[in-house]
């Protein structure tokens, strides 16, 4: 693939990887442009196809996945999600830096293919502080928000295995940690900058 090097970014939620991205996309305009997943689900009020996800069928979906135009899948509550290729590839067109925001079994998945992106794993401080977190938001019951909690643990014990990020960032103090994200990704930045100079 051509263009500069994708960004994976995992962790569990609440450990603050949206906020590092905002950051991130304010100080970068145009630096950096999401891949659009695409979802079985049905959209909803708000979401525009091709925008928020491309909506499919799940027919649709399997038959592109078994042609291996998807760099990662995978299946929650009855629906599936995934990457394909030609969503990457769409970003990296416009020479910018494709942010996936993946799960630890995405993350495994996309080891196995070309993309060779940089994976970057941001994580809480504890298990303690996430649910703090997680319950400050306000936006979860208490199943779901349990529900979260197991795949945080999860999600903590699987990214210890070496090797599997390039860096993981304890976000205990967002600054630090957007100083540790800007830096990991600085090369890259540039590459990009320079090139649309040219």
């Amino acid at each position: 693939m051509q263009g500069p090097r994708p960004v994976v970014l995992s962790g569990p939620s609440g450990a603050g990887k949206s906020t590092l991205l905002k950051k991130l996309l304010k100080d970068y305009e145009n630096i950096f442009g999401f891949s659009v997943s695409h979802t079985t689900r049905q959209p909803r009020p708000g979401e525009v196809n091709g925008k928020d996800y491309h909506f499919v069928t799940r027919e649709e979906m399997q038959k592109e996945i078994d042609a291996g135009e998807f760099i990662e899948h995978a299946e929650f509550s009855g629906n599936m999600y995934g990457t394909s290729k030609g969503a990457v590839q769409a970003v990296q067109a416009q020479n910018q830096i494709c942010v996936l925001d993946i799960d630890i079994q995405g993350v495994k998945n996309i080891k196995r293919t070309d993309l060779n992106p940089i994976y970057i794993s941001v994580q809480p401080p504890s298990i303690d502080i996430l649910e703090k977190r997680l319950r400050d938001r306000k936006t979860e019951t208490e199943e779901s928000l349990l529900k979260r909690l197991t795949a945080a643990r999860v999600d903590l014990e699987l990214s210890k295995e070496p090797g599997l990020f390039d860096l993981v960032i304890i976000n205990d103090d967002l600054e630090k940690a957007y100083s540790e994200l800007k830096e990991v990704l600085l090369e890259e930045i540039k590459k990009t900058e320079e090139s649309r100079k040219s």
